[in-house]
């Protein structure tokens, strides 16, 4: 009785239930990757290239300056001289006086064969037609040579840099000549321009080694940049410098 008693009173220690099971450990994330070295210093840009104009082929049919350059490309800037210069395409630029005694005929006849004609001055050149056209079309292949840029185009822009906008006439008053400034007509302009250019070429050629078509390719790209060391520009500023003195 008494072990019975005694094994009422003692209590069964009471079971445990069981736990759940602990999550497996996870791997633990890996380091992260050393930085990578440092970047290497990147190389200084090199300069740009000088940016050559791209001629494009042109069109089949298309009429080309001395069977080479392109003139449908070629823009002028001043308005007043448009009208006068004449850029039409035309592969020999010769008329053989078809615009002789009539009035403003000029403003029709091809700029470049009013240059060729301008280029017959001296006793070198006077009548001899074929020796200044060849002089004018090895002129423009030195002048793309150089400037790599449409011959044509460095022309026209000379025109219109060497033209002079105004000039001085003289005035009778009684016995009184007056200088007196006055704007140059855009015809005019045309004519003085060419005039200027053929005789800086003419006259740079003058007691000297080079050759008269690489004088008038120094004249022609001179001007186009208004470089006032080249004589056409010089005796644009010159002229205009005069008439800004006696307006």
């Amino acid at each position: 009785m008494s072990e019975m008693a005694e094994g009422e009173g003692t209590q069964t220690p009471q079971e445990k239930t069981p736990e759940p099971a602990a999550p497996a450990p996870q791997a633990a994330a890996a380091p992260p990757a050393p930085a990578e070295t440092a970047a290497e210093p990147s190389p200084a840009p090199e300069a740009p290239a000088p940016k050559r104009e791209e001629h494009k082929a042109p069109a089949a049919g298309t009429v080309l300056m001395f069977g080479k350059w392109d003139v449908s490309a070629v823009t002028l800037r001043d308005a007043g001289m448009a009208r006068y210069i004449d850029i039409s395409a035309v592969a020999v630029p010769h008329t053989g006086g078809r615009h002789t005694n009539k009035p403003f005929a000029r403003a029709k006849m091809s700029v470049v064969e009013r240059l060729i004609n301008g280029m017959m001055r001296t006793e070198v050149f006077t009548g001899k037609k074929l020796k200044a056209y060849r002089a004018v079309e090895l002129s423009f292949a030195i002048i793309e040579k150089k400037s790599q840029k449409n011959p044509l185009q460095a022309f026209v822009d000379a025109l219109q840099n060497v033209a002079p906008r105004e000039e001085v006439t003289r005035l009778q008053y009684g016995g009184i000549s007056v200088p007196k400034a006055v704007d140059v007509a855009p015809a005019r302009r045309v004519d003085l321009a060419l005039r200027y250019i053929c005789q800086g070429a003419l006259d740079s050629s003058h007691k000297s080694k080079k050759p008269i078509e690489e004088c008038l390719a120094d004249e022609i790209i001179a001007a186009s940049k208004s470089d006032v060391n080249c004589f056409s520009v010089a005796k644009k500023e010159e002229i205009e410098r005069v008439a800004s003195s006696a307006r």
